[in-house]
């Protein structure tokens, strides 16, 4: 099986683990951590390092700003994450097979919405939280997912670093409705061919093409050059638009599953489940930004035009 991951060593480091426990390593270097999903790694460790300064190359100016606070890997310490990973493997095997044997095995970083999703996503793979699609960035091009990670409120951001199988590529766009390959041709989904920022991977092999590997808690000291510009960034908040009206538009133009998944983390919102501010993230990551600016100027465009008309009939103009 070929792979053109551009972690090299990261990969042969996978290699050995794989084929002899998912939870040895160094002694003294690693440590099982308390909630047994994660291995902590300790400076000075080989692969540890790797990460941390692939990582910060890719920040750009902000990497001095940026304070790594730990590394971990994902311990695959129980029967099910085990199965998962070597289901991981068979279809890795199975792309190499149908595409010329070329997996396109590469490294990829997904932006968390904090603890509980890295949690949720160790235990039960990417698919529960995600809607038509699973947007990675390249594993030398992290800014992206840096920006769409949900900041705690002690500043810290969780990024997941990825296997992901990428098999054969197509173009598609970042606001695609598209949930599975346009064509048996193809197996994900990129932005641009030659030069990709983002990698989409299909709903239905979520769970099967990417395995969480690692994750890396970091802290940014300056948000900014980390946020989005405002056109990037619009995000449908409560001064903006209630929820409950945001969910109305969007059911005319949404698949009925993916409204029902944005019911459901309302829902989880109202009950105190998760923050606001990841409910929003969830509704970005399903509905896409474009279409979200779109309904939320329009709403406010509107909002506005009635509030003139309030006041010019007020005035008897």
């Amino acid at each position: 099986m070929e792979s053109t991951s551009t972690f090299p060593q990261l990969q042969h480091h996978h290699q050995d683990s794989d084929s002899e426990s998912c939870v040895s390593g160094t002694t003294g270097e690693q440590q099982q951590d308390s909630n047994l999903f994660l291995v902590t790694l300790r400076e000075g460790d080989v692969v540890h390092d790797l990460i941390k300064t692939r990582f910060l190359r890719g920040l750009g100016l902000i990497s001095t700003k940026t304070e790594i606070l730990a590394i971990h890997r994902n311990a695959c310490s129980d029967v099910v994450s085990q199965a998962r990973l070597q289901s991981f493997h068979v279809y890795a095997e199975a792309v190499s097979k149908i595409r010329g044997g070329n997996s396109n095995v590469k490294y990829a970083w997904y932006g968390s919405y904090g603890e509980n999703d890295v949690r949720d996503i160790l235990s039960n793979g990417f698919s529960h939280v995600h809607g038509h699609s699973l947007c990675l960035s390249p594993d030398d091009s992290p800014l992206h997912s840096v920006k769409s990670c949900v900041v705690g409120r002690d500043g810290v951001r969780h990024l997941i670093l990825c296997r992901v199988i990428l098999g054969r590529t197509e173009i598609v766009q970042s606001d695609t409705k598209q949930c599975y390959p346009s064509c048996e041709d193809y197996d994900s989904g990129v932005d641009n061919i030659s030069a990709p920022n983002k990698y989409m991977i299909w709903s239905s092999r979520m769970n099967t093409h990417v395995w969480p590997a690692y994750v890396i808690s970091f802290r940014v000291s300056s948000s900014k050059g980390v946020e989005m510009s405002e056109d990037e960034h619009v995000r449908p908040s409560s001064p903006w638009m209630p929820f409950p009206i945001l969910i109305s538009i969007l059911s005319k133009v949404l698949p009925s599953l993916d409204i029902a998944l944005i019911c459901k983390f309302y829902k989880a919102k109202k009950e105190g489940k998760i923050s606001r501010h990841e409910l929003i993230q969830k509704v970005r990551q399903i509905a896409g930004d474009k279409l979200l600016i779109s309904v939320i100027k329009s709403y406010r465009a509107k909002k506005k035009s009635a509030s003139f008309q309030q006041t010019k009939s007020k005035n008897g103009i």
